[in-house]
């Protein structure tokens, strides 16, 4: 009789999600992968850029003979077909590992249980499901969208009063939460591929958009400008270099500012088709960042620029980090025109709370309502 494994115990898997979150390897997804024995640590890996080993791989060689019998930790199913490097499910088979826990399903149609498949083949237990995958899906939400619809995943962020506004009706808005909340929005930003403004935020709140209070690389930084209004001195632009690139997202270029921008290091402005309104069309925006690899964007505002995306049903994840304050007039987060039957409202499910110091965080998924009926 093969000897009894030990329980499955969660705290590794959450060692492999904070081994995941040390880099982007978008298109790639981000993977983090720990192999344990005897209840010890003998190896990790985190996939870094494309073409490099993928997590298993850079764990299990870590661990070399010690991987034999053992377990293996991994947010993302093991991929099993050859592509920039070879299939990760045939190393773990090669590697003699005892289990495979398996943080959430790869969505990816070329894997799509085809991993699993391999392994139990090879009469390696497998154990997929749990109280983590809920941690899975969220690290992965961006290319979980990106596989099953071609488009980045796009998560709205907004920081409020408890009677919904992000500013006072003078525009004040530094600081409504406190500094926790903030530090966990640099982390939000830290976690997605690019983050996105409307020009009015520009225009108001002269944002860098960098990350600076938590760990992580400044990602993508894209400003809605339909008629390219962004200052050539303001932070956005004046800290844009080839490492901290912006993207300015245009409809109509009234001048030659277009030119200006372009000569500068680490600006690319992008011409797009106009919507009814004559702004920028978000289709195409999220069209064009899916085909260029971008798996997730965090949508920092304003509220015109929330409603937009809100009213398109293009967003697909929301945080709120919520202060206890209470403004009376002020600018409403998200610039809703507004329903007139509670039934056909907005919704969230999946929803996750955190309490940052006095501030309310709350986390979950969109659902529009034409899918609110059960």
């Amino acid at each position: 009789m093969p000897p009894r494994r030990p329980p499955i115990d969660p705290f590794f898997m959450d060692v492999a999600i904070q081994l995941a979150r040390q880099s982007r390897p978008s298109p790639n997804p981000r993977v983090g992968a720990v192999v344990v024995a005897a209840g010890r640590i003998v190896g990790e890996g985190h996939h870094e850029r494309p073409g490099h080993p993928h997590a298993e791989a850079v764990a299990l060689g870590q661990a070399k003979e010690a991987a034999r019998g053992s377990d293996l930790y991994v947010t993302l199913e093991p991929c099993c077909h050859f592509g920039r490097t070879p299939p990760c499910a045939d190393a773990i088979v090669a590697s003699g590992v005892g289990r495979v826990i398996v943080g959430m399903m790869d969505p990816d149609l070329r894997v799509s249980g085809g991993g699993i498949e391999v392994l139990e083949r090879a009469g390696i237990e497998v154990a997929s499901g749990g109280p983590w995958e809920a941690k899975c899906n969220r690290l992965l939400f961006g290319y979980m969208n990106h596989r099953t619809t071609g488009r980045p995943g796009i998560l709205l962020k907004a920081a409020m009063t408890l009677d919904g506004n992000l500013a006072t009706h003078t525009r004040s808005s530094k600081w409504i939460t406190g500094a926790e909340a903030r530090r966990r929005a640099h982390e939000l930003r830290a976690d997605c591929d690019a983050v996105l403004v409307g020009i009015e935020t520009v225009l108001s709140d002269d944002p860098q958009l960098t990350v600076r209070d938590a760990p992580g690389i400044t990602p993508l930084r894209i400003v809605m400008d339909s008629s390219l209004r962004v200052p050539l001195e303001s932070a956005l632009i004046a800290s844009a270099s080839p490492q901290t690139p912006v993207l300015v997202a245009h409809s109509n270029d009234p001048g030659n500012q277009k030119e200006k921008l372009q000569a500068l290091p680490g600006v690319e402005v992008v011409t797009l088709p106009a919507d009814a309104t004559g702004k920028v069309d978000l289709r195409r925006l999220v069209s064009v960042l899916g085909q260029r690899g971008v798996l997730s964007v965090l949508v920092e505002g304003g509220a015109k620029i929330h409603g937009a995306f809100l009213s398109a049903q293009l967003a697909d994840r929301l945080c709120l980090f919520i202060a206890p304050k209470l403004i009376g007039r002020g600018i409403c987060w998200n610039g809703l025109a507004g329903v007139d039957r509670i039934e056909d409202a907005t919704r969230l499910v999946d929803v996750e709370t955190q309490q940052l110091a006095d501030d309310l965080f709350i986390d979950g998924y969109i659902v529009y309502p034409a899918d609110n009926e059960d």
